[in-house]
């Protein structure tokens, strides 16, 4: 088997999850009445399953937090039925994209920020995905970054050069 090869089975195995964690979802909003059209993609290494439509602030909940629950148990049934664990990401009516753009302005700023201080900047708890994409927006901006403390409660700490 060529690596060639190995890629392409790597894809249909996302594309697996992503089928499966779509029915999964699709049968959720069956049993809440939600209004919904699912989309899928394969990014990277992950299976992304995204539920656009009208009205589905109910399933983001106050700071994502409905959504980090469906993408865990959305997360379970794949693993139930592929006997895989699987990195699929989970998106609701687009905020997992919005939160994207808000978190790496607000890296790209306090990375200004400690760079004109020269003091390490605490940041709010976040969600491990939050986390991931504020040390991306630090690393992008030249600078150093580290999670500190227990989840729920871990947050960024930004370093100066």
């Amino acid at each position: 088997m060529s690596q060639t090869d190995t890629t392409e089975v790597d894809v249909q195995a996302l594309e697996q999850e992503g089928e499966i964690a779509a029915d999964y979802i699709e049968g959720l909003l069956d049993i809440g009445d939600y209004d919904g059209d699912i989309d899928m993609d394969v990014e990277g290494e992950r299976a992304i399953v995204a539920v656009v439509g009208a009205s589905l602030d109910e399933l983001v909940g106050k700071r994502g937090e409905v959504l980090e629950a469906l993408q865990e148990l959305t997360r379970l049934a794949v693993h139930r039925q592929t006997g895989n664990r699987t990195r699929l990401m989970l998106d609701i009516g687009g905020y997992r994209e919005r939160r994207r753009a808000e978190l790496t302005k607000l890296g790209t700023d306090v990375a200004d920020e400690v760079k004109q201080a020269g003091e390490p900047k605490p940041l709010a708890p976040m969600t491990p995905f939050e986390r991931k994409i504020v040390h991306d927006a630090i690393a992008a901006a030249g600078l150093r970054s580290e999670s500190d403390g227990e989840e729920p409660d871990r947050y960024v700490v930004v370093y100066p050069a």
